[in-house]
C-alpha cells in the first residue's frame, strides 16, 4: 500500500469516517504496518482523519496476568455498547521474543463482544516494544475515533514498572486488581498503582467476595498513603465479570472521572503531554530505524557488537563510533 496515490488515500479515509468496517481493518493495517514502504502513506492518512479525531474516551486497562482482563472488558463492553456507546478495544498481545508470533485470543475470548454491531476488538502483537502497546497503537485508536466510536479501550499484555506507557495514551486509567489482600499489594509496583485512575478489583463472587472486600480496603488504605490528598482520591470498586455485580457503578464512576478531567482541564493538558511524548517517541524509533539502515552504521555493528560483548570496547565507546559513522553524511 506504500505506493497508494492520494486519491485512493482519501477513498481510505473517507470510508473510515463512513464507518466501514473493511475500510477500518484496512487502515489499521496500514498504520500498524513495519514495511517503510507503508510509512509514508499511514502518515498521510493519519493527517487526513486527524479532523476527526479527539472527541472519545480513551481507557487503559491493565493488571497482572490471571486478572481476568478479557473476561471483564467483555462484561464491561456490553454494559457499554447496551447502553448505545460505539466500543473500539486494541489488545495488545504477547508477543514471542524467538519468532516475533502473538498469540492473538482476545477476539476468541470476548466472543459475545465480538459480535455486537457497536463493537470492534482488534488485537495486535506488542512486538519488541516497551510498555506492551504496539508502537502503532496511537495511530489506531485515532483512526477508531475518525471511524465514530465513543469509547476506545487499549487492553495492555501485564503490570510491571515498563507497562505503564499505556497512561501516555488515555485519559483514564484502570488497574485490574484480583482478590488477595495484602498479598496482592506485594505483586503490583508502586509505580503503576500511583497511575491509575480507578482500581477495579476483579472476580468479585461466591468464595471470593470477602477476600475481594478486604483487597479493596486494602488499596484504599494504599492509594491514601500514596496519593496526596490535592490529587482527589482514587475510586476502589470490586466488579464481577460474571454476575455483573457494580459493572453499572464503575462505569458511573468513569463517566464521573472523565467530565471531571474535563471541566478542570486536566483532560486537555494531560492530551497535550501525551503529544509532546508521542513526538519525542516517534523521533527516537526513527532516529534508531535510520541509524540501523545507514551503510556505515551497518557495516560497523557487527564487528563492535563482537567487541562490545567481548569486553575489548565499551557500550558508550562503541555507542559514540556508530554515531560518529552516522554523523559522517
Amino acid at each position: 500500500m506504500g505506493g497508494d496515490s492520494d486519491r485512493s488515500l482519501m477513498e481510505l479515509a473517507a470510508g473510515v469516517e463512513a464507518r466501514d468496517r473493511r475500510a477500518l481493518a484496512r487502515a489499521i493495517t496500514l498504520v500498524e504496518s513495519n514495511r517503510p514502504a507503508d510509512r509514508s502513506a499511514a502518515d498521510r492518512l493519519i493527517e487526513k482523519l486527524l479532523p476527526a479525531t479527539g472527541h472519545a474516551l480513551r481507557l487503559g486497562i491493565s493488571g497482572p496476568p490471571g486478572v481476568g482482563k478479557s473476561t471483564f472488558i467483555e462484561a464491561f463492553g456490553l454494559h457499554l455498547v447496551e447502553a448505545g456507546h460505539r466500543l473500539a478495544v486494541l489488545a495488545i498481545d504477547p508477543s514471542s521474543r524467538v519468532s516475533g508470533g502473538s498469540i492473538l485470543g482476545d477476539k476468541t475470548r470476548m466472543a459475545e463482544l465480538s459480535r455486537h454491531g457497536s463493537a470492534f476488538i482488534r488485537p495486535s502483537p506488542a512486538g519488541g516494544t516497551l510498555g506492551g502497546v504496539a508502537r502503532r497503537t496511537r495511530e489506531a485508536m485515532l483512526v477508531c475515533e475518525a471511524a465514530g466510536f465513543d469509547i476506545v479501550m487499549i487492553e495492555t499484555v501485564g503490570v510491571g514498572q515498563s507497562e505503564t506507557a499505556v497512561a501516555d495514551m488515555v485519559d483514564l486509567f484502570l488497574l485490574l486488581v484480583q482478590p488477595g489482600g495484602g498479598d496482592d499489594l506485594q505483586g503490583i509496583k508502586r509505580g503503576i498503582v500511583e497511575l491509575a485512575d480507578l482500581v477495579v478489583v476483579t472476580k468479585s463472587d461466591g468464595a471470593l467476595e470477602p477476600i475481594a472486600g478486604r483487597t479493596g480496603a486494602d488499596y484504599q488504605a494504599a492509594l491514601r498513603l500514596l496519593r496526596p490528598a490535592a490529587d482527589g482520591a482514587v475510586q476502589v470498586q470490586e466488579v464481577s465479570a460474571v454476575t455483573g455485580k457494580n459493572i453499572a457503578a464503575l462505569w458511573q464512576a468513569v463517566e464521573t472521572a472523565a467530565k471531571m478531567a474535563e471541566a478542570n482541564g486536566t483532560r486537555a493538558s494531560r492530551r497535550a503531554a501525551q503529544a509532546k511524548t508521542w513526538l519525542w517517541s516517534e523521533l527516537s524509533e526513527s532516529l534508531l530505524a535510520a541509524l540501523k539502515a545507514h551503510p556505515e552504521v551497518a557495516g560497523r555493528l557487527p564487528e563492535l557488537e563482537t567487541q562490545v560483548a567481548c569486553g575489548r570496547v565499551s557500550p558508550p565507546a562503541a555507542a559514540q563510533a556508530l554515531l560518529a559513522a552516522f554523523r559522517k553524511t
